[in-house]
């Protein structure tokens, strides 16, 4: 880590430990009322001891969340495209990593809007409304959905990265049927594997036309005795009028969405 950022985020830590005890003061103020931790007890009996073992699962499941929307949706291959767009561009960090992180969230829901809505209304709603569905039946039911669109996505195309897998994990292929027969932990890198694989395909085709422009330029620059200028200054402004003139974003959010159609 740069002395900047060091020092950037000494002082980030600076404002909100100086800022912390004046807004919760504020807030005891207003007549909010802030819970204060006493200190750590052993449980009294089994019922606190799994009360307090399923709350630490749940804040383990919400710090593993960003990996798992990258395993079981869209985002993978949507933000890995993105950035061979950037990289094709020859942009750094522009658009910054934040808009195109975000730009893929909000694709990534867009894609995924048909499989959480059936998630929501077989698992979800029944789950929270009490429906006598236990833990261990909402988690069945809830993964169906994703394994669905995995399953789809992965296709005939995936059927190499589904037999590796389950060559490492010893079964007998003659036992898989189908795709319904395979558990999910296989599906789910074979699902990964096959979403960086057509990423990658399609990165490759988004860097052609920019290749060529970078060779045009190259060639022109050394005809014309140029060799000190980089050929990177001189090709950028044309790869980027080129990417207008086609509406490059539109072409490629289109083109990535209705891969998953």
């Amino acid at each position: 880590m740069s002395h900047y950022k060091m020092a950037r985020t000494a002082t980030i830590l600076s404002a909100v430990l100086f800022i912390m005890p004046v807004f919760t003061t504020g807030l005891y103020s207003q007549g909010f009322e802030i819970p204060a931790i006493d200190g750590l007890r052993a449980a009294r009996d089994g019922q606190e001891a799994s009360l307090s073992l399923m709350l630490i699962l749940m804040l383990s499941v919400l710090s593993l969340a960003p990996a798992l929307i990258m395993m079981f949706t869209s985002f993978t291959k949507v933000v890995i495209v993105f950035d061979f767009v950037r990289r094709a561009l020859s942009l750094q960090n522009m658009p910054p990593n934040q808009v195109l992180f975000g730009l893929a969230v909000f694709v990534t829901i867009f894609i995924m809007a048909p499989t959480l809505r059936e998630f929501n209304e077989t698992a979800l709603q029944p789950y929270v409304n009490g429906k006598n569905m236990s833990t261990t039946e909402f988690m069945s039911k809830g993964m169906l959905p994703f394994r669905k669109f995995m399953i789809h996505q992965i296709g005939k195309d995936g059927a190499k990265e589904i037999g590796l897998f389950i060559t490492l994990s010893g079964k007998n292929r003659e036992e898989i049927k189908s795709l319904d027969d395979i558990d999910s932990y296989i599906i789910i890198p074979a699902f990964m594997l096959s979403e960086i694989k057509k990423a990658f395909i399609i990165g490759i085709i988004i860097f052609i036309p920019f290749i060529v422009i970078d060779i045009v330029v190259a060639s022109t620059l050394m005809s014309m005795g140029m060799i000190m200028l980089p050929p990177a200054m001189i090709s950028l402004p044309f790869k980027i009028i080129l990417f207008i003139l086609v509406d490059g974003w539109h072409l490629i959010t289109y083109n990535v969405m209705m891969s998953y159609a």
